[in-house]
């Protein structure tokens, strides 16, 4: 059986849905000339709207359309386009990041006379069959029982405090997969993995970890099993207090295929602790001590029992970009950080000046000023206080396009129509389907965004690179989505004919 997953359950998407319209949300268009702003988006201006847009032919270096090029605004997930060129730029595109199982204790026969140690690598793809390698490693060296703890090394950065609501409030609770707090190391996006399995009609299902036999977490309630054609109504929320993250279930699930459904963590570093001490249970390993958190250096020199790598550089990238995928943009950006910087963050807008620093070095030094910097307090783009312009991103796309060893992993990782995973964005001409390769950005709190930047390709094989930016503002605090699209679609469609 394949286990049924939908947007509400699954951790991929938007991140951060209060404040984007279902993750990766359409197409913009292009705006005109700043003295004469084409009529579908003029409207927009004229009704309250900001609007900053860029249209750059790459080849000659011709602005091709401009309407406030400067002008800084939140960028929502269109900052992800800033974290991808950096990752391509400090790392391979191939890079993996390694996470090991270590110990500095000796091994007596079947027994580990001390702690077992997971030490991070800051790899947002770790999921728990990661930790099922690992177990099987241990098992293979032989091992049956662990005489210490279990510590769990987050490293390459330690904790991170939450600074967005949506993060803050999952501490406590959470009935979502897009709020988890950020960790070094952390399986499935931070989050829990539930599998429900139905049974039959009038009878509990069975609720139980995705990945392992029983969740190493207490559960509370039951979901009943209704009838095929009966109305799915199951919920599950994640509670945390002094002992710990728990779930409490209820509703109805129709028999059939099971639900897979992801709920935050309070703490991912020691979540991943927990799954892993469970598989290592299933698989005949006994640990005698807790699990443990622990950033601190480990003494002694250290033997390797098991290693995992995760998936490779681009591969996380594109799914940052297609699936606009916030935990994996802010874990990068944390990285980055912690590669590029003397020492970790203590917070993720700390953090966020690698990004900044990238986009200004793109810009003539003359140019730049402390007030004229880019903004970036987040990677994923979550935190409205980010501010990009329109020329920030076509800067960004025009270097990307002239890097013959980066461009083609970066425009590897952005959407094309034709292929997209979103239905909506699969209908239009046949040159918005095939000529155009994008990267989408949406928020709705506390005013809307709608942008998009990317590459548009020529009907003579030229390239364009472009960028537009629409938010709301005090007098007109929400641009409706569909007006939005419509408008910027028009224009974009009116680009793809001229060129």
């Amino acid at each position: 059986m394949h286990a049924r997953e939908s947007g509400k359950h699954w951790p991929h998407g938007c991140g951060l849905l209060p404040l984007c319209t279902a993750g990766v949300v359409a197409a913009l268009a292009l705006a005109a000339p700043a003295c004469a702003a084409p009529g579908a988006l003029a409207t927009l201006v004229s009704a309250g709207a900001a609007v900053s847009a860029a249209a750059v032919d790459l080849q000659s270096g011709k602005v091709l359309e401009q309407y406030h090029p400067d002008t800084r605004l939140t960028p929502a997930s269109l900052t992800k386009l800033t974290t991808a060129a950096v990752a391509l730029q400090t790392w391979p595109a191939d890079k993996m990041f390694t996470t090991r199982l270590v110990t500095s204790a000796r091994v007596s026969g079947s027994r580990l006379e001390g702690d077992l140690i997971l030490q991070g690598a800051g790899d947002p793809s770790l999921d728990e069959h990661s930790l099922w390698t690992l177990a099987a490693q241990v098992r293979g060296a032989g091992i049956e029982r662990i005489h210490g703890r279990l510590i769990v090394d987050p490293a390459p950065f330690g904790s991170v405090s939450c600074e967005t609501k949506d993060r803050c409030d999952a501490l406590k609770r959470s009935d979502n997969a897009y709020n988890a707090p950020l960790s070094a190391v952390g399986v499935d996006f931070g989050n829990w993995c539930v599998l429900v399995r139905p049974t039959l009609p009038g009878a509990s299902a069975f609720v139980r970890g995705c990945a392992v036999a029983a969740l190493p977490i207490p559960v509370d309630g039951i979901i009943k099993t209704v009838g095929a054609g009966a109305r799915e109504s199951l919920w599950v929320e994640r509670v945390t207090d002094a002992s710990g993250d728990r779930l409490h279930i209820g509703g109805d699930v129709p028999a059939g295929d099971p639900v897979r459904l992801y709920r935050a963590m309070s703490d991912p570093a020691r979540g991943v602790g927990l799954l892993l001490e469970q598989a290592l249970g299933e698989i005949g390993v006994a640990i005698d001590g807790p699990v443990v958190v622990s950033a601190a250096g480990m003494p002694g020199p250290m033997t390797v029992l098991g290693e995992t790598q995760g998936l490779a550089l681009r591969e996380q990238l594109g799914r940052m970009l297609r699936f606009s995928n916030n935990y994996i943009a802010d874990v990068l950006t944390l990285d980055l950080a912690s590669q590029l910087s003397e020492q970790p963050a203590a917070r993720l807008s700390d953090a966020g000046h690698v990004l900044a620093d990238f986009l200004v070095r793109l810009e003539p030094a003359s140019a730049v000023t402390a007030a004229s910097r880019p903004l970036i307090l987040s990677g994923s783009g979550l935190t409205p206080e980010n501010r990009l312009s329109a020329s920030d991103l076509v800067d960004l796309l025009a270097h990307e396009y002239r890097d013959a060893r980066h461009f083609p992993a970066f425009y590897g990782t952005l959407v094309v129509p034709r292929d997209a995973p979103f239905a909506f964005l699969r209908s239009g001409s046949e040159a918005w389907l095939d000529r155009v390769a994008l990267k989408t950005g949406t928020m709705q709190d506390p005013y809307s965004v709608c942008g998009i930047a990317g590459f548009l390709r020529k009907r003579d094989g030229g390239w364009i690179a472009f960028a537009e930016i629409v938010n709301g503002t005090q007098r007109m605090p929400h641009v409706r989505l569909d007006q939005a699209l419509a408008a910027e679609r028009s224009e974009l469609d009116a680009l793809l004919a001229r060129y």
